[in-house]
């Protein structure tokens, strides 16, 4: 065998190692990130720029609070929760954190 076969080899399995890799790092990258709960809990807000007027109502909020609290560490839910309400861009911002704090019951 020539050399230049020995290295197209060994360069066609560095690749499928690589890609083995990849795969097996996507799979197990099936639960949501921080910054996943982020986006989410800021596309279901209804607000006017002012004020988010759907925590109480809405229970989809619940459910993504109840799924971040499973999934995440608690160190990570108040920031979530900041975040989402610091995205949405609302100008009554603290109200909307403790109203979303008290829902999650998050002290």
């Amino acid at each position: 065998m020539k050399s230049t076969d020995l290295a197209r080899k060994d360069r066609d399995l560095k690749k499928a190692r690589k890609k083995e890799e990849v795969l097996a790092r996507k799979t197990e990258k099936d639960s949501k990130t921080v910054g996943d709960y982020i986006n989410e809990l800021n596309d279901l807000f209804f607000h006017d720029g002012t004020k988010i007027y759907n925590i109480e109502k809405s229970e989809e909020i619940v459910d993504l609070l109840e799924e971040m609290k499973i999934e995440l560490e608690e160190k990570n839910w108040i920031n979530v929760i900041k975040k989402a309400v610091k995205k949405s861009g609302v100008t009554e911002k603290d109200s909307a954190v403790e109203q979303l704090k008290i829902l999650a019951e998050i002290e």
